[in-house]
């Protein structure tokens, strides 16, 4: 029998000498297709097959359908499959194995119950490909069923599928089983280490895989790139991008894995200047070039920095050295939200006019471009042509959606998500309760509350919210105790929620109780915005005295913020030593603001003390400030008309039409 050694030489000489061939040859060449992936050779062979009269030898067939699956030719493998009167485990691994690499992972599962059926024993080789359908669909109850089969087969000390059983359990959010089999496994290798330490990173015990990669070289063992590359991407979700950078220095042929998760972790903590030289850096060195993650990711930076040039440089890349049609369909709604940002109306239609109209992305981040330039108009027409080109909205269109509606739109949405039985993710809903309380329906917001199947913190903090800014603080705090009572932990923006509603509704003495207790009770340490809702509450009250006390037990610096109230209720009770002290902080901490000395002024000039009042306008004079102009907005059949407002007046030559 014919042995090869060389794969090219192998597939040229498929095509001339098939006709001599024995079966043996045949089996031999099948697997050299396989392995090659080499469809159209492999479909050679299955031919001269068939000529040989082999078409129905159970072997044969099995060896072809593994062959077409290995080759991604889905219709071929199930024509012969299906034509098998009794499919032996090998026909069945071939097919699950297509399934679970196809992401048709259902109809994975769905076989291998099929199988299970027909009485067909799985072997290790099937049940890393089922547990990689389980891992990837999240079904975990699947899995364990599967850890089950797999115990009652004697399979579970195999190694191939004990790392199939840790990555599934640890991507289903069962961290704590995937170390127990980790621990149970009488032979580990590199593959094992990743799998466990990644499941800790994905479920969020980053200080578990930190520990992990200690014992891995304490038992002899040295982390690869792939290990490597998730302690940072570890790192990085802590924040600790420094840490993290540090692990990236130890790479010595750092891939784009690495550079895109050190990227991202610094962007993802607002460092967008690193960011972004993290990636001129990666195309300095020539080694590694970027893929569409890593444009997407430092396209983001740009966004978030309003970097218009170095977006427009990485626009440019990326067109210049990839399909146009596979750039834009990657990278697209990254770039269109760029342009967005930056003010560029005409760029973002650009971007949008090339992206696959047929995809909920290209839609959702069109209307988000509106949004982000300002032109809510244009969002809802968008909305509206999206609607009529038969594409089906998403949790992220609505949840876009609902903050710029009226009244009367936002009803009309919500009629449209009835009408259509939209199963809706919480955040539509939480959108829903803000829209109908920012227009003034706080009874329409409790009604969609109260109607909610589950509830997060968001909802719960979007409501006490509604009810503060309508001036209900009591319902507002009713609402907190509902929340303790319903098991959700309220979180910072929760207090800050029910602090303001306590502030706006004159419950000052029950604000401060709260406060008191979020230390006592809660174990919280509050934030800025929590002292500065005391304060403003204080101020409100006309407890001026109170509040300065406060502010100078305060245990952490003032900012402006705090500083920032108590002028504003300086000025509704008139109290100039006050009102002079904050501002004279303000001066200090935003001295560009023209605002703060207007308002000292005002204070000086309702009192009668035009010489101070004078002063403090010729020291705001001095600095080179001026008060920003006020806008009206008048719309015409065509086109919005800018009128602006000086202090003194109406400037008439300062008209403009809005584009």
């Amino acid at each position: 029998m014919r042995r090869w050694t060389s794969q090219p030489r192998i597939l040229s000489f498929i095509g001339t000498h098939l006709r001599i061939l024995t079966p043996s040859e045949l089996n031999h060449l099948l697997q050299i297709c396989s392995n090659s992936a080499a469809l159209k050779q492999g479909r050679q062979v299955h031919q001269q097959i068939i000529l040989h009269g082999l078409g129905f030898n159970s072997f044969m067939a099995t060896k072809l359908i593994q062959m077409y699956g290995d080759c991604n030719d889905f219709i071929s493998a199930h024509i012969l499959f299906d034509k098998l009167p009794q499919p032996n485990v090998f026909a069945w691994t071939a097919i699950l194995a297509l399934y679970s690499r196809n992401g048709m992972y259902h109809q994975c599962l769905n076989a291998y119950r099929e199988m299970q059926v027909q009485g067909v024993r799985p072997d290790g080789y099937v049940f890393p490909k089922v547990l990689r359908a389980c891992a990837q669909s999240l079904s975990l109850e699947e899995g364990i069923q599967i850890h089950k089969d797999i115990l009652r087969c004697g399979a579970e000390f195999k190694l191939e599928v004990c790392n199939s059983l840790i990555d599934m359990y640890s991507k289903c959010g069962d961290a704590q089983t995937a170390r127990r089999v980790f621990d149970k496994m009488v032979e580990r290798d590199i593959l094992s280490w990743n799998s466990m330490i990644s499941g800790y990173v994905c479920n969020g015990f980053f200080d578990l895989a930190i520990e992990m990669l200690g014992s891995m070289r304490s038992e002899g063992l040295e982390p690869d790139l792939v290990t490597l590359n998730t302690i940072i991407d570890g790192y990085c979700r802590m924040g600790l991008c420094e840490e993290a950078s540090g692990i990236f220095e130890q790479i010595k042929e750092p891939n784009i894995i690495s550079w895109t998760t050190l990227m991202s972790g610094y962007s993802r903590i607002g460092k967008h200047e690193i960011s972004i030289g993290i990636f001129r850096k990666m195309m300095l060195r020539g080694m590694v070039f970027p893929d569409a993650d890593a444009i997407c990711s430092i396209i983001v930076s740009c966004k978030n920095l309003g970097a218009l040039r170095s977006g427009r440089e990485v626009h440019g890349y990326g067109i210049k050295t990839g399909s146009s049609f596979k750039f834009y369909n990657s990278t697209g709604a990254a770039l269109l939200t760029m342009y967005a940002r930056c003010g560029r109306f005409q760029d973002t239609r650009n971007v949008f006019a090339l992206m696959d109209k047929r995809d909920i992305v290209t839609w959702n981040a069109m209307i988000l471009g509106f949004v982000l330039l300002g032109r809510d108009d244009l969002a809802l027409t968008c909305f509206s042509e999206m609607q009529s080109s038969g594409i089906r909205s998403d949790h992220i269109t609505l949840s876009t959606v609902f903050p710029i509606c009226d009244l009367q739109c936002g009803k009309q949405m919500h009629a449209l998500i009835w009408r259509n039985g939209f199963d809706l993710a919480i955040q539509v809903w939480n959108a829903l309760i803000n829209m109908y309380s920012k227009c003034g329906s706080i009874g329409a917001a409790y009604t969609v509350f109260s109607n909610m199947e589950t509830k997060d913190v968001v909802s719960w903090n979007t409501i006490i919210g509604a009810y503060g800014i309508h001036g209900q603080g009591r319902v507002a705090l009713k609402l907190l105790q509902e929340m303790k009572e319903s098991g959700v932990q309220p979180n910072s923006a929760t207090f800050t929620s029910a602090l303001t509603a306590c502030s706006h509704s004159g419950l000052v003495d029950e604000g401060l109780q709260l406060f008191n207790s979020l230390i006592c009770n809660f174990d919280f340490f509050p934030s800025i915005e929590q002292f500065a809702c005391i304060v403003d509450s204080l101020g409100r009250a006309g407890r001026l005295e109170e509040a300065i006390t406060f502010i100078n037990k305060m245990p952490i610096e003032p900012d402006r913020s705090i500083w920032g109230a108590l002028l504003a209720a300086c000025r509704v009770h008139q109290n100039i030593d006050f009102g002079r002290l904050a501002a004279e902080h303000l001066f200090h901490l935003e001295p560009k603001n023209p605002g703060n000395y207007i308002t000292l002024s005002n204070i000086y000039a309702r009192a009668g003390r035009w010489d101070d009042a004078v002063r403090v306008r010729k020291l705001m004079e001095d600095r080179g400030l001026m008060k920003p102009s006020g806008h009206s907005w008048l719309e015409t059949a065509d086109s919005v008309v800018i009128s602006k407002t000086s202090v003194e007046g109406i400037v008439q030559d300062d008209l403009g039409i809005f584009i």
